[in-house]
């Protein structure tokens, strides 16, 4: 195998200086038009690239960003993850994505150890409140912002969509439609969002007087077979609802599924709502009314507050909610009459 070339050699190699090789692999500092062809094709010839790792402990940027993401499951991750790539590119980065179940396994903890070195900064997006990853980024002080992570407070910032109020608007928009028994199909718990969106469901039931009912709440874990199972609970009460709250919208089409398999019809029998806005929602039939998650403002500002962290600024470890908007598509309609 032949021995990794030094930069001493490809500075011989292009008749520059150490110095000026560094500067022209690194991308920083001035290097004449014609000194850099030389080194970029000396580098070239010599099969160099640089040791990212000795960079870094030099006190170097990598210029990374590590996205580390809890469970690459959800598709509405998919949405989240493409604008945070696109911010993260516009501001002369990239983007190191990291997918593990939980960080706080045995052997994931040294990886995101050693990531967190490599990487200028982290976005950890959708984690678990119970992950011990958590408390070791916070202790750290870490240059880290959490995304869509709604669980508990952290000394870190925190960017998320208006879960809760989104949810009340999501509820009140069935009872404006007549809708009086409503029913609410939860998500995994770990990283709080659905837990949100319950208060917000539960704050709507109780701002227009109606006591809520538990055998009305079920959990579909946040896939679409889960919100399947849970409308079928639903449906089968001695008195079922007559329109249904999905914590996202894979569960919504789940539902919808399952609405459609007892031969009802949807929204003329029962009404179905989701929350996230995934593409597909406007592709469904009937198309899915939801919550729109504001997916770009939330990778711009989650990115923009990292690179405050990165150039050395004062960031408040605040919790930074983003409005959300209802989008009224064909799965809502008009209570039935009793």
């Amino acid at each position: 195998m032949r021995k990794a070339s030094k930069l001493s050699e490809v500075a011989k190699l292009a008749g520059v200086s150490p110095i000026t090789a560094s500067r022209a692999i690194r991308g920083e500092g001035y290097v004449s038009d014609g000194a850099r062809e030389r080194i970029m094709a000396a580098a070239a010839q010599l099969n160099y690239t640089p040791d990212m790792l000795a960079r870094r402990m030099r006190g170097d940027k990598s210029k990374l960003i590590g996205v580390f993401v809890n469970n690459y499951g959800p598709v509405v991750l998919h949405e989240i993850i493409r604008p945070i790539g696109d911010e993260i590119r516009r501001r002369g980065y990239d983007m190191l994505v990291y997918n593990a179940e939980r960080f706080d396994r045995p052997g994931h903890a040294a990886t995101c150890d050693m990531l967190g070195k490599l990487c200028d900064g982290m976005l950890v997006l959708m984690p678990t409140a119970d992950d011990g990853y958590l408390d070791v980024i916070e202790q750290q002080k870490a240059r880290c912002v959490l995304v869509s992570f709604d669980a508990r407070r952290l000394d870190l910032p925190c960017v998320v969509p208006e879960n809760r109020i989104g949810a009340r608007s999501a509820v009140e928009h069935l009872l404006a439609l007549g809708h009086r028994r409503i029913a609410f199909i939860a998500g995994n718990p770990g990283s709080g969002q659905s837990g949100e969106r319950e208060r917000g469901y539960l704050d709507a039931l109780a701002a227009a007087g109606i006591e809520a009912d538990p055998a009305l709440v079920e959990n579909g874990a946040f896939v679409q077979p889960g919100g399947f199972s849970a409308a079928q609970r639903l449906l089968a009460l001695p008195h079922p609802p007559t329109g249904i709250f999905a914590a996202n919208d894979e569960m919504a089409f789940g539902a919808m599924d399952a609405i459609s398999s007892r031969g009802l019809k949807v929204p003329d029998d029962v009404s179905v709502i989701g929350f996230d806005d995934i593409p597909t929602s406007g592709y469904v039939f009937p198309t899915l009314t939801t919550i729109r998650q504001p997916f770009d403002t939330m990778a711009v500002r989650a990115v923009g507050e990292l690179v405050e962290l990165i150039d050395g600024r004062q960031v408040d470890a605040v919790k930074i909610a983003l409005p959300t908007r209802l989008v009224v598509r064909n799965s809502t309609g008009p209570a039935p009459a009793a």
